[in-house]
């Protein structure tokens, strides 16, 4: 089947809307693959801190990047999915507030977008692909029949991310991942390169005060729609 032809739900959105956890289970429920793109650039972050290469060295990033060596392994019903970078576990690493700040200012870098996108577009396979991003609707599959643009406000995102975080790091404060979030939201949306933004045909949808299945509902009920899944599937 070509590539084209492959349907993909793309789904949008600031850090903290909640996009990763829906776009999994979205993944999960239809048996579609998933791609989560601020993964590949928190681990281009991490590799580059590992290897020590500054932040604001583009060429070598990029370098990096065409040439990371990762492994996605998906879930099953006897383990979780894990990451593996340069034959390492790196699930829990690059989920750190240090290396989300790395990736965001990796990820307002041309050149290394420029090597990350085919590898990107790589994922879309049969029967499908569910793709979390910021730019997936509107850089790296502009063509996807359904769009959604997630937000919430930037204070339910803080409460959300500390309740992932304070058994963690006990000493993360809600107004310090407030600050973070405001900062990382400034960067993405202003960034020259593939800012965050709506697709002109996105749906958008804050999840400030809904449910997980609420939201999840409302993407599977816009699929159904647009025939990408049959109606038992819900």
């Amino acid at each position: 089947m070509s590539a084209s032809i492959i349907p993909v739900i793309a789904i949008d959105g600031p850090s903290g809307s909640g996009k990763g956890t829906i776009a999994s289970l979205l993944a999960r429920h239809l048996g579609w693959s998933l791609l989560d793109s601020g993964a590949i650039y928190r681990l281009v972050a991490l590799a580059a801190e590992y290897h020590q290469i500054p932040l604001d060295q583009e060429a070598k990033l990029s370098e990096l990047a065409a040439g990371l060596d990762v492994r996605f392994i998906p879930a099953t019903e006897q383990s979780p999915a894990n990451i593996l970078l340069e034959g390492q576990s790196v699930t829990d690493c690059i989920r750190t507030e240090q290396v989300g700040a790395g990736a965001s200012k990796v990820a307002a870098l041309p050149q290394v977008r420029a090597a990350l996108l085919q590898r990107q577009r790589d994922f879309r396979q049969t029967p499908g692909l569910i793709a979390d991003g910021r730019d997936m609707g509107t850089v790296v599959f502009p063509d996807a029949p359904l769009k959604i643009f997630l937000t919430a406000s930037a204070e339910e995102r803080a409460r959300r991310r500390y309740l992932q975080l304070k058994d963690k790091s006990p000493d993360v404060t809600l107004t310090s991942l407030l600050g973070e979030i405001n900062a990382r939201d400034a960067r993405d949306t202003q960034r020259a390169i593939a800012p965050l933004v709506a697709a002109p045909d996105a749906l958008s949808l804050d999840s400030t005060s809904l449910s997980i299945d609420q939201v999840l509902k409302y993407i599977l009920d816009a699929a159904i729609q647009r025939n990408l899944c049959a109606e038992r599937q819900v």
